[in-house]
């Protein structure tokens, strides 16, 4: 099976580079391995993540940031699941965004998303996030041309002034084919408990598909920083998506190798009665 260094290294778009998703086969499964032994290698790392991000809340110094961005249908709640139900609950949160409303409205784009960022010593994970406001507002003409320009410096500045205050950032971009997409959501048709997932927006969306494949390779070609690199991970084989996430987060929780904190006084000291 492939390393996890390998596999961070196959996904990631390096800074600068331009991004054809149009050459990135979304079933490709090369980088995680043959079905079998990846689904097994699964279980284990989940594990290995809940007890390093045991060790992350105990230190209380840092955190990290999940951002998954993707197309309806492309796995973002199955990731959700898959990678990080095992992890114990008090020091994982999970943040969806969805059509900014309330006090959302009455503030900057980036403001709930700095609201969601995570304390120290926890994960916090964005079901989508603060890039759609360069996606389907940019798509849907949501917001003038020129302001949706500037986003994303002022994205990228944001997610480095987290960085430099303890926060890792891993992003994700769920890249399922629009074949798969139609036949996941005719399965959310299909099947009675599935149907409350549907939305008939997701069939505008679908009719966009040009239009958010370009709004994706800009973003990515535009936001994927050194602080922040963004990876594309091919999301038609559900396994094969979890399988890859799963390895680079752990890849990255062991780099920050977090420590449980010493006491500043010895168990022999005390005597319970």
């Amino acid at each position: 099976m492939p390393s996890a260094k390998d596999q961070l290294n196959a996904l990631r778009v390096k800074p600068g580079d331009k991004v054809d998703l149009d050459a990135i086969d979304p079933a490709d499964t090369s980088v995680v391995g043959a079905s079998d032994a990846a689904r097994a290698d699964l279980a284990e790392t989940v594990e290995a993540i809940n007890l390093l991000q045991d060790c992350l809340y105990a230190e209380g110094q840092r955190s990290l940031l999940v951002i998954l961005q993707g197309m309806d249908t492309s796995g973002k709640d199955g990731t959700v699941r898959g990678v990080f139900n095992p992890t114990g609950p008090m020091g994982v949160t999970v943040q969806p965004f969805r059509k900014p409303c309330g006090d959302e409205l009455m503030h900057d784009y980036l403001w709930r998303a700095h609201l969601a960022a995570p304390r120290k010593g926890t994960i916090a994970i964005f079901n989508r996030s603060h890039y759609e406001d360069v996606l389907i507002t940019k798509v849907r003409k949501l917001s003038p041309h020129s302001e949706i320009e500037k986003r994303y410096e002022q994205i990228n500045n944001f997610e480095k002034m987290l960085v430099e205050n303890g926060t890792v950032i891993l992003k994700f971009m769920l890249h399922i084919s629009k074949d798969e997409q139609g036949k996941r959501l005719q399965q959310r048709l299909d099947e009675p408990d599935k149907q409350w997932k549907f939305q008939p927006a997701d069939l505008e969306d679908r009719k966009a598909w040009k239009d958010f494949m370009n709004a994706y390779e800009i973003m990515l070609s535009r936001c994927s920083t050194p602080w922040a690199p963004w990876h594309v991970i091919p999301s038609d084989r559900k396994w094969a998506r979890n399988a890859a996430i799963a390895k680079i987060v752990l890849s990255t929780l062991q780099a920050m190798d977090p420590k449980y904190p010493k006491p500043d006084w010895k168990p022999g000291d005390f005597v319970i009665d």
